[in-house]
């Protein structure tokens, strides 16, 4: 398992990515084609910065990638990618103004992860937490048919989450990377071809605009 992690710990070094997590975006972005060039792209749980460097290089320069976390991360990003220190949970009028007017996205993409405890119903509602408020901003700021990309802790309530995300995107997808460790219980929730924002009908019922 040592030679494992080392494998993309020392890949991740060579190619000058300051986290191994990019060859999870990676294999993700090869399966299902969610970032190409001329996109915009939010990436939320951005430090220390290898998802929004590899979208940056993704969407090239006529694209433009906005990352955010809750950590301050001193990599260096190109001049088509910007990374704010940002409480999603609290977010400020700034970074809402800069979300509105760098918006609508082509993709919300979020490797958000709580502080595990080691307790693990502690860490899944903790990851769930986190999934259900990258869902709500990606209903947010999403261009109409735009991807989704959320990291999950496989938990009790993963099947309602995922049955909630359908709601929203014409295809679901559930991915584990190959690149991601065999212990872990971190799973990738794909939704693609965002269907819009949801409207409140006379009957009280949920419509799709």
């Amino acid at each position: 398992m040592k030679n494992y992690r080392d494998h993309y710990f020392k890949k991740a070094k060579q190619e000058n990515y300051p986290a191994r997590s990019v060859y999870k975006l990676k294999e993700i972005n090869n399966r299902f084609g969610i970032i190409k060039p001329g996109m915009k792209v939010l990436d939320l749980g951005a430090a220390p910065g290898s998802w929004t460097l590899y979208a940056a290089q993704k969407v090239g320069p006529s694209g433009k990638v906005l990352g955010c976390d809750i950590q301050d991360t001193d990599t260096a990003f190109p001049n088509n990618a910007v990374f704010l220190k940002e409480d999603v949970f609290e977010r400020s009028a700034e970074f809402d103004a800069l979300l509105a007017a760098e918006g609508p996205f082509d993709a919300v993409v979020s490797d958000m992860a709580p502080r595990t405890t080691g307790v693990k119903f502690t860490d899944q509602a903790r990851s769930m937490n986190l999934c259900e408020e990258a869902l709500a901003l990606a209903r947010l700021v999403l261009l109409k048919g735009g991807s989704f990309v959320v990291k999950n802790f496989e938990g009790p309530d993963t099947k309602a989450y995922v049955d909630e995300v359908r709601r929203s995107f014409a295809t679901v997808k559930i991915f584990k990377p190959k690149s991601s460790r065999e212990e872990s219980k971190e799973m990738f929730i794909i939704g693609l071809g965002y269907k819009g924002p949801e409207t409140t009908g006379q009957d009280g019922a949920s419509q799709e605009k």
